[in-house]
């Protein structure tokens, strides 16, 4: 008959103590069920669940019948003391352990909490909105590096890993929720599921305008042209979703019409990175992935900034040019919310990588469907609506947050 105890520990931490206490459970013939750790401050909180069915005296000791624990528990508490640790002995009932193995494994998924300052508010929001709507919060992790006290050289961004279950989580409830407290705490607040495509993530598809680069690029290149007023108002119009992108798209190119080729190259120069990107994809570089530029924006300007950042894959709208002047027209297809998703399932078939295994960025409403298109899609400092939409939202942190919703730690980012 299972004898089921769980053995908590807590004090100090130093080297030696787990091969210390388990070298009198292994005397002992003890099986281990579960086994956990975890370490602050060099404080030390350490578990493990073991069933004591079997329990022998040990292998020097007269015999090898099953005994009464008594002595087994007394060796744990004298050497527990010797190494200055509290330890506890809570009994499990069986059904009780059955019951929580069968719950463990279900909805499964990962919150990844992503802030510039580690506010108590950040915690307190997040795990308000976790045990209100009955999920269990199983371990919870800083991903990012300590805080240094004076505050010099910290990190940007600090990111906290929650690992919640639930037997019939509404998932979609969950995201709204956090959706909802993500700019009262001015934190990005990401949920994945727990499987095995959120470690294996092997492309990840960028928009260009206000996504890898700040700004709109036809913005800037109105302005170049005198018409910067009337195309700012359609890309707006457009980005909300008022208006389909290939409509707003040609009244835009149209009113650059006449605008010469030699002005480009000044407004190239303009073109700021995004926060974080650098970083990004300096990291994504180095672990292989794939990467691409889906831009209902101009190859003249994609192609340049993929150069730049080591990007493998561009599509965008080729500018129609006679004379070193601008037509107002596009050379081929313009690339719009439905090329956008089609390009990144050809690319994914190209590479030979599961959509699951696919990450997709942008902030317009012609992002929409590559965003869910994909394993992991991000709204990235986007509008209203496309938030709402958008299984996911970045708006206080930078691109370079995408890594710790990979897996990545302090240590393996450079």
């Amino acid at each position: 008959m299972s004898q089921i105890v769980l053995i908590n520990v807590a004090g100090r931490d130093r080297p030696g103590i787990t091969s210390s206490l388990s070298a009198i459970l292994a005397r002992y013939r003890v099986t281990v069920l579960d086994i956990d750790q975890a370490t602050i401050h060099n404080n030390l909180s350490w578990g493990m669940l073991v069933d004591l069915d079997g329990t022998a005296l040990p292998a020097e000791a007269d015999g090898s019948e099953p005994v009464s624990t008594d002595a087994l528990f007394k060796e744990l508490l004298f050497t527990a003391h010797d190494l200055d640790l509290d330890i506890r002995f809570t009994p499990v009932g069986v059904e009780a352990y059955q019951n929580w193995v069968s719950g463990s494994g279900h909805d499964r998924h990962i919150i990844t909490l992503l802030t510039r300052q580690l506010g108590a508010d950040c915690i307190a929001s997040v795990t308000e909105v976790v045990s209100r709507l009955d999920w269990n919060i199983e371990s919870i992790q800083r991903m990012s590096p300590r805080i240094q006290i004076p505050s010099t050289d910290n990190p940007s961004l600090i990111a906290v890993e929650f690992r919640v279950n639930h037997r019939d989580g509404n998932i979609d409830k969950l995201r709204s929720e956090c959706l909802a407290i993500s700019r009262d705490i001015e934190a990005d607040i990401a949920i994945q599921e727990d499987n095995i495509w959120r470690r294996t993530r092997r492309l990840v598809c960028f928009d260009m305008d206000s996504t890898l680069i700040q700004g709109e690029v036809i913005d800037l290149m109105a302005r170049e042209a005198g018409v910067g007023d009337e195309v700012e108002a359609i890309t707006a119009r457009a980005m909300n979703g008022e208006i389909d992108f290939d409509t707003s798209f040609r009244q835009r190119l149209a009113l650059l019409r006449g605008l010469p080729v030699s002005r480009l190259e000044s407004i190239d120069d303009q073109l700021e990175i995004t926060d974080g990107a650098e970083n990004l994809l300096k990291n994504l570089n180095k672990l292989g992935y794939k990467t691409a530029i889906l831009s209902g924006g101009f190859t003249w300007f994609a192609q340049r900034l993929a150069a730049r950042l080591n990007i493998d894959h561009v599509h965008a709208n080729e500018l129609d040019i006679e004379d070193g002047l601008l037509t107002g027209k596009v050379s081929g297809e313009i690339i719009n919310e439905k090329s956008k998703a089609a390009l990144l399932r050809s690319i994914a078939e190209k590479e030979g990588i599961c959509l699951e295994q696919v990450i997709a960025v942008g902030d317009g409403a012609n992002d929409l469907p590559m965003l869910k298109k994909a394993g992991l899609g991000i709204a990235f400092h986007a509008k209203p609506k496309v938030r709402e939409l958008a299984a996911n939202a970045f708006g206080t942190v930078g691109l370079d947050g995408i890594l710790y919703l990979i897996g990545m730690r302090e240590a393996e980012i450079s």
